[in-house]
């Protein structure tokens, strides 16, 4: 990576009552991706997420706060910003290992107009619930219905775009039905989506897992807006 006055990379990393995993996951962060810019989007946590994040953040990142709004929320006010070449989504859990962002820049290759998703679907990763599997498999295979894609983990958080890319998509959802908007809106506007395969550690129920059944069909409904609806934004042209 380059240095850190000329930034490649920007983490956005949506917090929200995270404070029993929150450090580990700085922590990794600061280790694998020294060089990046980290933007830290506090959303409304009533825990100790917000204290943490303004103590241990480096002087390099940016710890924002707002009103619970949503992960998507969260996500829009991050990106606002990234001052990176490419922007990741990193959740503030342990499911998915920081160590995994440097695959996703690497497989890049540099070309600013790809998209690379670490997909869970692409190797064994058998602690994966089977109810989260299921759901993930129904909103994977109507994104590739309604779009002609061949994605296998649409709902994955490890999402990495071009800076530029990720903002001409115009975002608006606030919730986790954010997963949904990318992908939809990066395939209808033919941005190539790569995948690579990531190892995944998900977090049990009791430990607070936040996503269910109502932000899937929230996710279903906000890929058929994109599908039938004329498109805003408009594909940002690769740099030279």
């Amino acid at each position: 990576m380059t240095s850190p006055s000329t930034f490649k990379l920007s983490i956005l990393v949506p917090v929200y009552n995270e404070d029993a995993t929150l450090l580990q996951v700085m922590n990794a962060l600061h280790a694998t991706c020294e060089y990046a810019q980290i933007v830290y989007i506090d959303d409304g946590s009533s825990d100790n997420s917000y204290d943490i994040l303004k103590k241990y953040a480096r002087t390099q990142d940016i710890v924002l706060t707002q009103r619970n709004g949503g992960k998507g929320s969260a996500i829009r006010a991050g990106l606002a910003k990234a001052a990176g070449d490419f922007t990741v989504i990193q959740d503030a859990d342990l499911e998915y290992d920081p160590k995994q962002i440097g695959l996703l820049l690497q497989a890049t290759e540099n070309r600013t107009d790809t998209v690379v998703f670490g997909s869970r679907f692409l190797t064994s990763n058998p602690n994966i619930y089977k109810r989260y599997l299921l759901g993930n498999k129904v909103i994977t295979g109507l994104l590739n219905i309604l779009f002609g894609s061949k994605l296998t983990d649409s709902y994955t958080c490890y999402k990495l775009l071009p800076t530029n890319v990720l903002r001409s998509l115009g975002l608006v959802s606030d919730g986790f039905e954010m997963e949904a908007e990318i992908c939809a809106k990066c395939i209808q506007q033919g941005i190539p989506i790569k995948e690579i395969a990531i190892s995944y550690n998900p977090r049990t129920l009791e430990e607070g897992k936040k996503i269910g059944w109502k932000d899937a069909w929230k996710g279903c409904i906000t890929m058929l807006k994109v599908r039938f609806s004329k498109r805003v934004a408009t594909t940002a042209e690769p740099q030279q």
